[in-house]
């Protein structure tokens, strides 16, 4: 069936999975994907593979990253960030309601459809965590660390 349905595409090279470490990651990332019903965070279309690609086909969103209106803008407005704050809170208490842990918030990592609204992408440090299970991993993007987490973990790592 023809439709003009457009469509985001993430292509993930196998070989480079298994060199970096990362089938893990990636197995947990399409599981995450696959759950998930909110309209703030990203859906997970389809997915297949080749012998050596997996392709993820996701959602397209039109106003693009929230990083590239901030880089634009500057600043947002008390108002502007008010709303985006208030819709990234929905997402991630979605998320912790299925015990998922979102472990990459970040400008680059949330994106805007055409009319303003966010949805979170990019779950590859994503992490499902039943009961009372903790994780220990230390990940993220340094840029985005707060500075007491910077200060924590060189206190722990240099006594």
């Amino acid at each position: 069936k023809e439709t003009d349905q457009v469509f985001a595409m993430k292509i993930l090279k196998k070989k480079y999975l298994i060199e970096k470490h990362q089938v893990d990651h990636t197995n947990a990332e399409r599981k995450i994907l696959m759950s998930l019903q909110h309209p703030f965070l990203m859906q997970l279309r389809y997915a297949f593979q080749t012998d050596s690609k997996l392709y993820f086909v996701l959602d397209f969103y039109k106003g693009g990253e929230l990083f590239f209106h901030l880089k634009k803008m500057k600043r947002f407005s008390e108002d502007q960030a008010r709303f985006l704050v208030a819709e990234v809170g929905c997402a991630l208490g979605y998320l912790h309601s299925l015990d998922i842990v979102y472990r990459d918030l970040k400008p680059e990592n949330i994106l805007l459809d055409s009319s303003g609204h966010i949805c979170l992408t990019d779950f590859g440090l994503a992490k499902e965590l039943g009961g009372d299970a903790v994780s220990n991993t230390f990940c993220g993007t340094p840029e985005y660390l707060g500075l007491f987490v910077f200060f924590f973990f060189f206190l722990i790592f240099f006594q």
